[in-house]
């Protein structure tokens, strides 16, 4: 099962057609505390810490059953693994500082109440929001039409270090509620980062113009008049770039030329999903320890 790419040039082609590599690199799927199926993903694609690499989308926590041992899995894999701030992520970020109040349907008690909770909490928070390797740029969401990747990047950059700053607090607080939030260049101060968080962690549907829609969460044929999925807008300014995002599961797994959306509803009952980058296989597990919704 794959989606066609290229081959790295460092790949040799078996006499059965499978191609082996020295190293790869892994993009995985919203985990949402599935740990479970994220244990078994690393065994199905026969990860190899020595010389292989994990990305994730972002979205590790909440609503699946192990949040907790998610972020201490994924911590513990250090260097080997590249991880992208999902909208769950800066949720329980919010959470744990009394800025956003636990829902229902939410599983982050456990990570709150754990004995490592303010060292999981620290590393969460020093990770980036877009991640970019040539030709891929990791992101949780989605880029706005307007934005070249370049200027994606910078943006995602003063984000990044605002939340490490002493300001941390004063963008979560802008970026709770956010539904009034829509990107100018002339936005300033915590909101002008907590409009790229909503960016660059919720972006579903958009204008040509760029005008995110703030509600929408259903299948690309019923977004509202007027709006396309970002990634359908004809003039984009994103180049050659393969964007590399998740967030989106009721698109599910989605690959084109320049787009691989690998959101495939695990903690929905449905698939979590690996890309393997050097010649876009993917590789997929069900993911049974979801919970009923």
């Amino acid at each position: 099962m794959g989606c066609r790419g290229f081959v790295s040039p460092g790949a040799c082609e078996t006499e059965t057609g499978f191609y082996l590599f020295n190293m790869a690199t892994y993009a995985i799927g919203d985990v949402q505390g599935c740990n479970d199926a994220l244990h078994r993903l690393v065994q199905h694609i026969r990860f190899d810490p020595a010389v292989d690499r994990l990305w994730f989308v972002g979205d590790l926590v909440n609503r699946g059953p192990d949040s907790l041992g998610v972020l201490r899995h994924i911590k513990n894999l250090g260097d080997r693994a590249v991880v992208v701030l999902g909208n769950h992520d800066l949720f329980l970020l919010a959470v744990a500082e009394g800025i956003a109040t636990v829902r229902p349907e939410d599983t982050l008690q456990v990570i709150l109440s754990a004995p490592d909770r303010d060292e999981l909490i620290a590393w969460l928070r020093r990770q980036p929001l877009l991640y970019r390797e040539d030709p891929f740029v990791l992101v949780h969401a989605g880029l706005l039409p307007q934005w070249s990747i370049d200027e994606a990047e910078q943006l995602a950059h003063e984000v990044h270090a605002g939340l490490r700053g002493c300001s941390y607090r004063d963008i979560l607080r802008a970026l709770y509620p956010n539904k009034h939030l829509q990107w100018s260049p002339a936005l300033t101060g915590p909101t002008r980062l907590a409009t790229i968080i909503k960016v660059l962690t919720r972006l579903r549907a958009c204008s040509s113009d760029s005008r995110m829609e703030s509600s929408f969460s259903g299948p690309p044929d019923r977004i509202p008049v007027g709006y396309s999925p970002w990634f359908k807008i004809s003039d984009r300014r994103h180049g050659d770039a393969t964007i590399v995002c998740g967030h989106w599961a009721a698109v599910g797994l989605h690959c084109e030329e320049h787009l691989l959306a690998i959101d495939s509803g695990c903690v929905w009952g449905r698939e979590l999903t690996a890309v393997r980058l050097e010649d876009r296989k993917i590789f997929q597990v069900q993911c049974a320890d979801a919970n009923d919704h």
